[in-house]
């Protein structure tokens, strides 16, 4: 099975980790390996080699090439660059989803939707490339016309988590390509195979077609050529995604140099029930956002905010359809999954630990807290309830399926209990009340970067912006205007009359 995947991409049993530029890829075998494991069967897949200081250096020197003559090119040509790629991914859809499940584990509709992902951001790179648009502004001086533009920031560097190892990097790299940039991209240890496959699909379309190298790729067998990522003053902007621990470290360094950070980090997401909701909305929305990748989303529902006088009845239709779900835990390649496995052993530990942290201030496992009997780090789907809101287990964000029930008496109660979490990523209530719907959206209500109605915590569309407040980071990726975040602002004025007015009124006699 993964002999096939592999070779329908142009991948083998051992495989460069490194894009240099120039169509070369490293022969650089001295670094360190990467070994990637199928996480449903502990079998390994294939084997990455590791870049290089001498690697990352010939990157940044071919990268800053590469960005004098993107930069000046017209920006609807940019978008024509990054429409090859969307075609070139169409056609590699069916491979590269097989390849995301047999690498990183989600299960095979949402390999191939995470493909999606690609081909859709890539149409609205297309489209934004003809509407990077600027502000005219009146001036005070007679003469006068001042506007503002947007220009290229130059090299962005983007450090991407295992559990989206193809869609972030094009939510940053597409939109950065049309804004005139070029990206380096420091994919996951533990995904290294989908980021190969994925420039070779790209990068080779775009050299068929004549453009200059867009994207560039290494892979770090530990963490020193990433620092060096994150230290580089060379590179103004960094996008990375992954913990909240990792992320404030990497904020931390970047801003030493006064370069710019974008953070998408830690999610701790919530759905509040309220005894108005439409159960039939609710129930499959809930099931989906805890169960789906096995929890291992940064929009995965982790904490279920249930009106007292609804929760007997939805913790049993809950338990009955998580239980179903059980029956479907198998292979991501295998029809019929639902679920599939973590990405490794550490996190079937995590699991384990989180579980034991709430049952120790009080919880109740209700269904799952299991690891499954077989080959691969499988576990069971698990709702706890009797656990405070304060309590360790609920305050932190554990990578796995694991969904907390707590009652409230009222809204607002709800929305406190929601908002009492260092994390700020995505938030969903379900209710047909609209006045609870609209305190929900309002100032005073969720703190969340993303807040819904009536619609689950997890699957984001891509035409809005994506991220979150407090220790998510504060980033924006994807949609809206989030493309402005790639470029830098430059206001401009043009004085077209025959005097010379000067600020503040001031007059020299010259």
């Amino acid at each position: 099975m993964s002999h096939a995947v592999l070779s329908a991409l142009g991948l083998g049993a051992d495989n460069s980790g490194t894009y240099l530029g120039h169509g070369e890829w490293s022969t650089t075998t001295g670094a360190g390996v990467l070994t990637s494991i199928d996480p449903a069967t502990g079998e390994a897949i294939g084997r990455s080699y590791a870049s290089s200081q001498a690697d990352y250096d010939l990157i940044m020197t071919r990268a800053q090439a590469a960005f004098k003559i993107w930069r000046t090119t017209p920006a609807p040509r940019r978008g024509e660059a990054i429409r090859l790629c969307a075609q070139a991914l169409r056609e590699h859809k069916d491979a590269l989803g097989s390849l995301v499940a047999l690498e990183m584990g989600k299960i095979k509709p949402e390999g191939d939707g995470e493909v999606q992902e690609m081909i859709d951001i890539a149409d609205f790179a297309v489209g934004l490339s003809r509407q990077l648009y600027g502000n005219t502004m009146h001036s005070e001086r007679p003469g006068h016309r001042m506007y503002e533009q947007w220009h290229p920031i130059g090299i962005v560097g983007v450090i991407s988590a295992f559990n989206f190892p193809v869609a972030v990097w094009s939510w940053n790299a597409f939109l950065a390509a049309v804004c005139g940039n070029i990206t380096i991209w420091k994919p996951s240890p533990k995904t290294p195979l989908c980021a190969i496959a994925s420039m070779k699909v790209c990068n080779d379309v775009l050299r068929t077609a004549g453009f200059p190298d867009l994207f560039f790729l290494f892979n770090d067998s530990g963490i020193e050529l990433s620092q060096a990522l994150v230290d580089d003053h060379r590179i103004p902007l960094i996008s990375f995604t992954g913990s909240t621990a990792v992320g404030r470290t990497v904020g931390e360094r970047v801003a030493r140099r006064l370069g710019r950070s974008l953070l998408e980090l830690g999610g701790n997401n919530a759905i509040i029930v309220d005894a108005s909701a439409d159960l039939k909305l609710a129930i499959p929305a809930i099931v989906f956002g805890a169960v789906g990748t096995a929890g291992q989303r940064c929009t995965s529902t982790r904490r279920l905010i249930v009106h007292r006088s609804l929760v007997a009845d939805l913790t049993a239709s809950l338990v009955k359809a998580y239980q179903q779900v059980e029956t479907r835990i198998g292979h991501p390649l295998d029809a019929g999954t639902l679920m599939g496995p973590l990405i490794d052993q550490a996190s079937v530990a995590r699991y384990l630990k989180a579980i034991e942290t709430a049952k120790a201030a009080g919880g109740e496992v209700l269904t799952g807290g299991a690891v499954v009997n077989r080959a691969g780090n499988f576990v069971l789907p698990t709702i706890i309830s009797g656990v405070a809101p304060e309590c360790d287990a609920v305050q932190t964000e554990t990578f796995a399926p694991i969904l907390y029930i707590m009652p409230f008496a009222s809204v607002d109660e709800a929305i406190a209990i929601q908002n009492a979490v260092p994390q700020g990523l995505s938030s969903s209530i379900f209710t047909t009340d609209l006045r609870h719907a609209e305190g929900f959206l309002a100032a005073s209500g969720s703190d969340c970067g993303i807040a819904n109605v009536n619609i689950g915590t997890s699957g984001a569309e891509i035409g809005g912006a994506f991220g979150g407040e407090k220790e998510t980071g504060g980033g924006r990726e994807s949609g809206s205007d989030s493309w402005k975040v790639y470029m830098r602002r430059q206001t401009n004025t043009i004085n077209y009359s025959n005097a010379m007015p000067l600020a503040q009124g001031i007059k020299f006699d010259l």
